[in-house]
């Protein structure tokens, strides 16, 4: 009777790669990704995001509606739009309040440094937000989030980022006011936030 061969089983673990910013964007003049394709790049991965409802892109709509009245002057108000993290990241909140600049940003997106506030609407999103978005923004520094919680008519104010995440945060509800670290004097009733 012959031995019986043994064999040595590799074990293999598939790889994840991640997608740079350059990979993104080449993906798109590809036509790889088009522009109906409701997709973020969020630490390298390529991250579809949840459709908006009527009720989200209204609250959206107010509420640049009640910073560009009220800080139109002093900043950038952008909906919807990208910015950049790092080389692996770029979320696109759906409000960001930006240092004003004379160009506007037309040579390239904002980053952490440009960007005083971001604004994230909450409703079928909200695991998405705050498992990946939250803690993201924090590692990335930028210095100040909102998280518009629809289901729970509540704002989620977060600051002093740091890599552990946010060092504070605080949940408003309807009867509070709120206003941005950068614009202190500014105050916006969580009541008129919701609607």
């Amino acid at each position: 009777m012959m031995p019986r061969a043994q064999h040595a089983e590799a074990t293999t673990v598939p790889t994840r790669r991640r997608f740079t910013i350059h990979d993104y964007h080449r993906m798109a003049d590809a036509g790889v990704l088009t522009p109906d394709d409701r997709v973020e790049l969020l630490d390298g991965e390529i991250v579809e995001m949840s459709p908006i409802g009527s009720r989200h892109a209204g609250i959206v709509d107010r509420l640049n509606m009640l910073l560009v009245r009220r800080l139109g002057h002093h900043v950038i108000v952008r909906v919807q739009n990208p910015i950049v993290l790092d080389d692996y990241s770029e979320p696109q909140p759906d409000l960001t309040l930006l240092r004003a600049r004379p160009d506007y940003y037309v040579g390239a997106h904002p980053r952490p440094a440009d960007v005083l506030l971001a604004i994230e609407v909450m409703d079928a999103s909200a695991s998405y937000d705050r498992t990946l978005k939250l803690p993201l923004y924090a590692r990335k520094h930028v210095r100040e989030l909102w998280l518009v919680d629809l289901p729970a008519a509540a704002v989620d104010v977060y600051r002093r980022p740091a890599s552990a995440g946010y060092r504070e945060h605080q949940r408003l509800m309807r009867g509070r006011r709120i206003a941005p670290l950068a614009f202190p004097r500014v105050h916006f009733r969580i009541a008129e936030i919701l609607g």
